[in-house]
């Protein structure tokens, strides 16, 4: 283990007041109506007009068109805690209008990440006119094209960063795209299905309705659904700044109100009395995840749902049980990853890519995590099956690995591949192996010019 360098951002010994205000101050915060709005985050203060980010007008109005004449809508979501959150924000609106709404949430071992045909076609022959992706569909032109020529009209809404061809889809909401001038790219995929709700809604206000739907639109709180945006924003770990600060303190606080039925009973049997980004992020949040990386995130999506006291308890234990399933696997898994990794680092490389026969595809994220905290390198750790090679990497501060791999994929490396900078996921043939080991490490190497990071804990005093 690597020892840590302690780097402060103040060092002057001062009283507790004047301390926290040099602390603010470090990080920019210096007036006080920004030191009242940093420390008391309100969705009143940071909440944008939605309509700043790209295609969210029309988005909104294909949407809404969609509810107005009580059309189908499909959601297809992610495996991870950000696409179950964000898919659950969606289908709870709907259903509270009354709209027939499906779901798919693809499977991490059979599936993978992102759109596939056949659930596409399924989807069309359950006769739904709209498609809306949520955390996911920014990479997937074919598949988007697949749906459009099967007479679906699609909505893409996601937060991961887009390859150089973007999906022709009939609207694409996404922060991170090139022409996007929101300044929200920051936020989860839950947060841009929350914000793509709120235009959908206001859209629907401003039209004439039918007395049922409108009723029903007049009835709704979306300030309800913070809960699931926090969760979702804090277990795909994005920045807790901006608009994410006041979604997580007003969602943390909508969660200890304990309204959400699949939540309540999760947080008892977690032993969690009062909800805070810890308690989501490392009670909550893996064991929601717990069943996605182990078979289908369906039963996480279901207890988030559910409005039966029975269900949900049975819900809540079979995650409760994945979960420690997915400990003992994951604990298996690491002791000869760590090991390979010890080797490899002994060459010195700035990068580490493991991978092993056989592992469980659904732990390669946390795997590849553990060793890039242990060994302070961009870590991507990746299990070989039948020729084929499916992994996850994470990433330390000065290297963007999610632009990495969208450089091996449009260099022909790996064949499927996306993601942010700090986490990022691929697949690609074991014939490429040995050629993307060596695009990894020559491309971390140039992005940290040829210096290795010190590992460091940063304190604000």
């Amino acid at each position: 283990m690597l020892g840590k360098a302690w780097v402060s951002a103040y060092d002057d010994v001062c009283g507790t007041d004047d301390l926290l205000n040099k602390v603010l101050a470090s990080r920019g915060i210096v007036s006080d109506a920004d030191v009242e709005k940093f420390l008391s985050p309100s969705i009143k203060e940071y909440m944008p007009d939605p309509y700043v980010l790209k295609d969210m007008d029309v988005a909104a109005k294909l949407i809404a068109d969609a509810i107005q004449n009580h059309k189908k809508i499909a959601i297809y979501g992610d495996y991870d805690v950000d696409g179950i959150t964000s898919t659950a924000v969606f289908v709870k609106y709907l259903r509270a209008l009354g709209i027939d709404v499906v779901w798919h949430l693809p499977t991490r071992e059979g599936e993978g990440y992102g759109l596939n045909n056949d659930a596409i076609t399924e989807i069309v022959q359950d006769n739904v006119d709209l498609m809306i992706t949520v955390d996911c569909g920014i990479s997937g032109v074919e598949e988007v094209k697949f749906a459009k020529d099967a007479g679906l009209t699609v909505v893409v809404t996601d937060h991961h960063s887009p390859d150089a061809v973007v999906p022709d889809a009939d609207a694409i909401v996404n922060p991170k795209r090139v022409d996007d001038e929101s300044g929200l790219s920051y936020l989860a995929g839950v947060g841009v299905a929350f914000l793509t709700v709120v235009a959908v809604n206001r859209e629907l206000k401003s039209r004439t309705l039918d007395t049922d739907l409108s009723t029903r639109i007049s009835a709704e709180n979306l300030l309800n659904y913070m809960d699931f945006v926090a969760l979702g924003t804090i277990c795909d770990t994005m920045p807790l700044v901006g608009l994410n600060r006041a979604f997580v303190s007003t969602g943390l606080k909508v969660m200890g109100l304990r309204q959400n039925l699949g939540l309540r009973v999760l947080m008892d049997l977690a032993a969690i009395k009062k909800p805070s980004v810890y308690a989501a992020g490392f009670a909550l949040g893996p064991r929601l995840n717990a069943a996605g990386r182990l078979d289908s995130a369906s039963p996480a999506l279901e207890l988030l749902l559910t409005d039966n006291p029975l269900i949900a308890h049975d819900l809540a234990n079979k995650l409760h049980q994945m979960n420690q399933e997915r400990i003992d696997i994951q604990n298996a898994i690491m002791l000869s990853a760590t090991e390979m990794a010890e080797k490899c680092c002994k060459s010195g490389k700035c990068s580490l890519f493991i991978c092993g026969d056989n592992w469980h595809g659904g732990v390669m994220g946390i795997i590849a995590g553990r060793l890039k905290d242990k060994f302070n390198l961009p870590s991507c750790v990746a299990t070989k099956s039948d020729g084929q090679i499916n992994g996850s990497g994470r990433s330390v501060a000065g290297v963007d690995l999610g632009k990495i791999i969208h450089d091996a994929l449009a260099a022909g490396i790996v064949s499927e591949g996306g993601g942010h900078a700090a986490a990022a996921g691929f697949s690609l043939t074991e014939d490429k192996e040995a050629e993307f080991c060596a695009f990894l490490e020559r491309a971390v190497n140039e992005q940290l010019n040829g210096v290795i990071p010190q590992p460091e804990i940063v304190v604000d005093a």
